[in-house]
């Protein structure tokens, strides 16, 4: 399990994170919106495991974080300016996307 961030912050059009190793990420506000782990995002599969939604990530462009609230000791809820706020980002979701983008050489 990832312990919590040591401190996370916005920072002009990002969000920093900070974690207990040292290791630091940086996000555009616009790829965590894209990236959100929603249903609306990645779908959600009915009894009979068909998956529904989930059209994946998409643009958006100009969406700003305008908060966020620790969701036990696991992951991170972000409030977008366009009202999206459903996504739960594990802090291991939240290393996992660090680590893509860094490869992508994106953020």
């Amino acid at each position: 399990m990832i312990p919590p961030p040591k401190d996370i912050q916005a920072i002009g059009k990002e969000i920093a994170v900070l974690w207990q190793d040292g290791r630091e990420d940086y996000f555009s506000m616009e790829k965590l919106r894209a990236h959100s782990p929603s249903a609306e995002n990645t779908g959600e599969m009915d009894i009979l495991g068909r998956l529904h939604g989930g059209d994946g990530p998409k643009e958006f462009p100009g969406v700003e974080v305008t908060g966020w609230q620790q969701v036990g000791s696991y992951a991170f809820r972000f409030n977008f300016s366009d009202g999206h706020n459903t996504g739960l980002y594990s802090f291991q979701y939240l290393r996992d996307l660090g680590d893509e983008l860094k490869e992508s050489g994106s953020s």
